[in-house]
């Protein structure tokens, strides 16, 4: 994949329904030149099939896109993918250039400053050519979305459980707190967990395989920063 895909900036605008107070999504393009931000990707994704277990610590940079804007800076530092997002909203992501089949996927994610009105996390099974995914993201303030966007979210976002963002008692809020996620794919099915407990089952069969991804979101205010660690996947057949 080169530097150049995925061109699109969409925002995610979240708020709260005052009269059920229920928190809900809308997507929306920020002006003329808005495009989704996808920090620089590694030009030709790695196949990872069989048995072979997957484990980032980021101790190295590796094939992790990284980069630096007006709008969200990127990199592997100091043994964490460290992401901060400076523009109002959008949505940012880093790509690792390797390629994903069925099995187990897992992250530890912690927001260390910024509002908590925000969305971060794994994206899963990302396709560059239909600019497709599995997102499956954590909020500051305790929500949870999972989904499958296509064209980035602009013409396809799809909640796969919960209708939408739902709140959890899972979720570890604030700032300073790791939440760990976790996603087992065989096939259609996917099982969802936030800090080992279950919060959520979902069937679909859109994407198979593809790559990963750590995303934030920034939702109407700036200085979202996230560090990631500990990204790994686990092969079904490796865990049999």
């Amino acid at each position: 994949m080169s530097p150049s895909s995925w061109p699109r900036l969409l925002a995610e605008v979240i708020g709260v329904n005052p009269e059920i107070g229920q928190r809900y999504r809308y997507r929306a393009l920020i002006g003329p030149l808005a495009f989704s931000f996808v920090l620089a990707m590694a030009t030709m994704a790695c196949s990872v099939f069989g048995s072979d277990i997957y484990e980032e610590s980021f101790d190295a940079a590796g094939s992790w896109g990284s980069g630096t804007s007006t709008d969200v800076e990127g990199q592997v530092a100091d043994g964490v993918y460290d992401m901060l997002v400076k523009s109002n909203q959008g949505m940012y992501l880093a790509t690792a250039g390797e390629t994903f089949g069925d099995g187990t996927y897992e992250l530890d994610a912690t927001q260390i400053d910024g509002p908590l009105n925000n969305g971060y996390g794994m994206l899963y099974r990302v396709d560059e050519a239909s600019d497709s995914f599995y997102a499956f993201e954590v909020s500051g303030d305790g929500y949870i979305w999972i989904g499958y966007c296509r064209d980035l979210c602009e013409s396809e976002a799809v909640a796969l459980v919960g209708g939408d963002w739902f709140r959890s008692p899972a979720v570890k809020g604030g700032l300073h707190e790791t939440n760990n996620l976790k996603v087992i794919a065989d096939g259609s099915r996917m099982t969802f967990f936030v800090n080992g407990l279950e919060v959520g089952r979902a069937t679909d069969d859109r994407l198979a395989e593809g790559d990963v991804a750590v995303v934030v979101e920034s939702l109407g205010e700036p200085g979202v920063r996230v560090v990631f660690d500990n990204f790994s996947h686990i092969p079904l057949s490796a865990e049999q």
